[in-house]
């Protein structure tokens, strides 16, 4: 069941088949191998996982992170005093993360 278009939260719930597990998933699409933008405060980094997909057109490939191991991994840049947040390709093209669904589990 997917939310609202840019709402503040998940991106998509997911429900098992008998109803007895749910899961919050935020889906961040990148059109090329590019840093994923984490706001000013990782205060947003929610959800039970993380999908990041980039190349979405051309080579797409899909990484299933825990939303602890995307704040571990944040980078934190500051310029004329604005702080921003970002995850760097570096950090979540590893082979832990690649086309890793079985992270999410299996629903009865």
């Amino acid at each position: 069941m997917p939310t609202a278009r840019n709402a503040r939260g998940v991106d998509i719930i997911a429900y098992s088949r008998d109803a007895s597990r749910f899961v919050g998933v935020q889906v961040k699409a990148l059109s090329k191998r590019n840093p994923v933008p984490l706001g000013t405060s990782l205060d947003k980094v929610m959800g039970d996982f993380w999908i990041i997909v980039n190349k979405v057109a051309t080579a797409p490939s899909a990484y299933i992170m825990l939303p602890s191991e995307v704040t571990e991994r944040a980078h934190r840049g500051e310029k004329e005093g604005r702080v921003s947040y970002w995850l760097q390709p570096t950090d979540y093209e590893h082979e832990t993360f690649k086309e890793a669904w079985e992270r999410i589990g299996h629903g009865a």
